[in-house]
């Protein structure tokens, strides 16, 4: 497949533009990129369409990944939306508001609070999670499934090692 994308001429242009400079790393990243604004519109589009933003997609869908009886612990729910207390907190006010998750004591500590998804929150992350499995299905489905499968696991590569780095110092 000798077929071009817009970062082959980027790649080009940069080569041309400072030889002595190996931009290799950015025939990934400037792909993944570009892949991830599609992504991040499809994303948007399906959310939207279900009735959610993107943030209360992402506390639901940690909600009902988990299982029934579909509830966690703020602490829980930071860790896995990489989010601060602090912003958590008002997503979990603006969400009770909606009706989408309530407030109970934990019944295992009574200083403690668990958030629970509601019916509606449930019916709102299944309709979004379906619109989004379908969008990104038609984003990806040019490629055949063993492609897919190999992309995946060196995506996991990628991530295990770029996971491995804090975040870029200032030389």
């Amino acid at each position: 497949m000798n077929e071009q994308d817009e970062v082959d001429r980027i790649l080009a242009e940069w080569a041309a533009a400072r030889p002595d400079l190996d931009i290799a790393p950015l025939a990934v990243f400037s792909r993944m990129t570009r892949i991830t604004k599609h992504l991040d519109r499809a994303r948007v589009h399906a959310f939207e369409r279900s009735g959610l933003a993107a943030w209360e997609f992402d506390v639901l869908a940690v909600l009902r990944r988990n299982g029934s009886p579909y509830r966690l612990s703020p602490k829980i729910l930071v860790q896995q939306t990489m989010v601060s207390s602090g912003t958590m907190t008002n997503r979990i006010d603006r969400m009770v508001d909606r009706d989408l998750v309530r407030r109970l004591t934990d019944p295992n500590d009574g200083r403690g609070v668990l958030v629970e998804m509601t019916e509606q929150g449930q019916t709102l992350v299944d309709a979004a999670m379906t619109r989004l499995a379908d969008a990104e299905e038609r984003l990806i489905g040019g490629m055949p499934r063993v492609e897919r499968e190999r992309l995946a696991a060196l995506l996991r590569k990628l991530a295990l090692s770029v996971d491995r780095f804090s975040p870029i110092e200032e030389d």
